[in-house]
């Protein structure tokens, strides 16, 4: 184009935008020589949306007049300087908020470690005054939980906080929510649900005096797994050269590898290594399943139960993350083994809670029955997925497909899945409770109101992430964005607090309270320490 025809497509291309981005995502502008306009590469990156590729192109050669070449030097110069300037305003905004985000963390981390924490213990739930504490249930005064939100999730907010600022003081801090987990540690190797640190006050070495106190180290809801996490990466990253952390995350991973079946299945607790049993597929019970097959025991089985597979795989991808070798990826890919095995036949392409030795559904507690099991199914998946993505095997996306399908022809009426589905038949299966005494039903009328008898779907979602294993494609978590930082910031309190309001929802551990009592959360304090931490790490616009 030449002439005014070339001066038209600049003024309607153009107008304050004196250059686009090319296909590889470079800025480029028009210049002139003797009367021809050239394309060529800016000095600074510019955002795309300013011209494509054909308009470039299309404005590759044209001439304009004297005023009109002055016009666009012009404007080349002051788009640049206002896109320079409007980005420096926004670097600056969010640098300021990063130095607000740094203090807020201080002062809230100053606070829980300073005036909450026990010995570097927590527990879930605390009165504004203190002198309440709450875990499962009332916690005493001497108790710290093991079990999230307790002491490890605390202590992981720590570390992440560290990571973030470089603060010497969150590294201590974990280091003491890691020091407490390993005072608590078991003979066993792993954990329970709480720890008495009423002796560290005397200079005991452990909870049991001198010794590891005895007790089962459970995997149900995470305890040992968590506490695994924690004390492995607040040895990692204190150089492996704290003796007692150090010593407590080798023992826990070394027991944990013990109690491991030869068929990757792990069971709800151990006292010690578990004894081999054989390795089969699972199967239905070819007797009466209401009424027979009940294992007082069934601890001591396979779990599935509350996620303790995936928390396993957590604690497992840890540790090869951060001691290398291939023992714990060896075990990663055993437990995959095992869900692949524990996998129902048809008509039922799930999974139970519990198998006995024979791999056959069992019963649990007295509302946990010896059936087919909708939420412990996904979560099953997103175990497999997990495993599949870490080791590369695709091998373990194969059971999938047909696990998803029979949880869409098991959907509910009202969407939902059911926690139970009756072995075979397929009916939503639920109890009744007279007093202690538990009744198998199909009436979803009267639910016990302690028992999660109903969950979310999580079919379409799963289904969307299998196609990404699939793929490859890994999305990116999503970034802390500002508004929810200064949502955070504006809500910490003049000592250090984020205050928490009881509303009536049933809270983790069923604490007591009254509606509109004030307390302090340590999954609020994690989660927003955690959010600052995130924020603080983003890189500077």
């Amino acid at each position: 184009m030449r002439g005014s025809a070339g001066a038209d497509f600049v003024r309607q291309s153009y107008g304050s935008r004196p250059g686009g981005v090319d296909d590889h995502g470079e800025f480029q502008f028009a210049d002139e020589e003797d009367g021809f306009y050239t394309i060529h590469q800016a000095s600074e990156k510019m955002p795309c949306g300013m011209l494509n590729s054909c308009e470039l192109q299309q404005i590759s050669n044209f001439t304009l007049s004297s005023d009109e070449r002055i016009f666009m030097k012009q404007s080349m110069i002051l788009s640049t300087l206002l896109f320079t300037l409007t980005g420096q305003l926004q670097a600056d905004d969010q640098s300021e908020l990063k130095t607000e985000a740094v203090a807020v963390m201080r002062r809230a981390g100053s606070y829980y470690h300073g005036e909450v924490s026990l010995h570097g213990g927590y527990v879930y739930f605390y009165s504004l005054d203190l002198r309440q504490r709450w875990g499962e249930g009332s916690a005493g005064d001497n108790q710290a939980w093991v079990q999230p939100p307790g002491t490890p999730t605390v202590g992981m907010a720590f570390l992440r906080a560290w990571a973030a600022t470089g603060d010497r003081f969150y590294l201590d801090a974990a280091r003491d929510a890691a020091a407490a987990l390993a005072y608590g540690q078991l003979r066993g190797g792993g954990w329970t649900n709480s720890i008495d640190l009423s002796g560290r006050s005397k200079g005991y070495r452990f909870s049991g005096g001198n010794r590891r106190r005895d007790g089962n180290s459970s995997l149900d809801d995470g305890q040992t797994q968590s506490a695994i996490q924690l004390v492995i990466r607040v040895d990692q990253a204190l150089g492996f050269k704290d003796e007692v952390i150090h010593d407590s995350a080798m023992f826990a991973l070394d027991s944990l590898l013990a109690a491991q079946f030869p068929n990757g299945a792990f069971p709800q607790v151990w006292t010690g290594p578990v004894d081999d049993q054989p390795v089969m597929k699972s199967s239905y019970p070819s007797y009466d399943w209401r009424t027979e097959g009940r294992i007082r025991n069934y601890w001591d089985m396979y779990t599935l139960n509350d996620n303790v597979c995936d928390y396993v795989a957590d604690a497992l991808i840890d540790a090869h993350r951060i001691y290398g070798g291939e023992r714990y990826l060896q075990a990663l890919r055993k437990l995959g083994d095992f869900l692949i095995l524990a996998q129902m036949p048809e008509p039922q392409r799930g999974w139970a809670q519990q198998y006995s030795y024979e791999m056959k559904p069992i019963w649990a507690r007295r509302f946990e029955p010896a059936a087919m099991a909708g939420d412990e199914t996904q979560e099953v998946i997103g175990t497999l997925m997990k495993i599949a993505t870490f080791t590369g095997d695709a091998k373990y996306l194969e059971p999938i497909p047909a696990a998803l399908a029979w949880l869409k022809r098991s959907l509910l009426p009202d969407g939902q899945i059911a926690r139970y589905y009756e072995l075979e038949t397929n009916r939503p299966l639920y109890m009744s409770r007279q007093g202690k005494d538990y009744s198998l039903t199909y009436d979803d009328s009267q639910l016990p109101k302690h028992y999660g008898w109903k969950w979310p779907s999580r079919i379409d979602e799963l289904a969307t992430k299998l196609a990404q294993c699939k793929s490859g494609y890994v999305p990116a978590a999503p970034a802390a964005n500002e508004a929810s930082v200064r949502k955070v910031i504006s809500q910490l309190d003049d000592q250090g607090r984020w205050i928490s309001t009881y509303d009536g929802a049933r809270l983790v551990g069923q604490a007591k309270m009254t509606v509109g009592a004030k307390y302090l959360s340590s999954e609020v304090f994690s989660n927003n320490l955690t959010l600052l931490s995130d924020f603080v790490s983003l890189p500077r616009n």
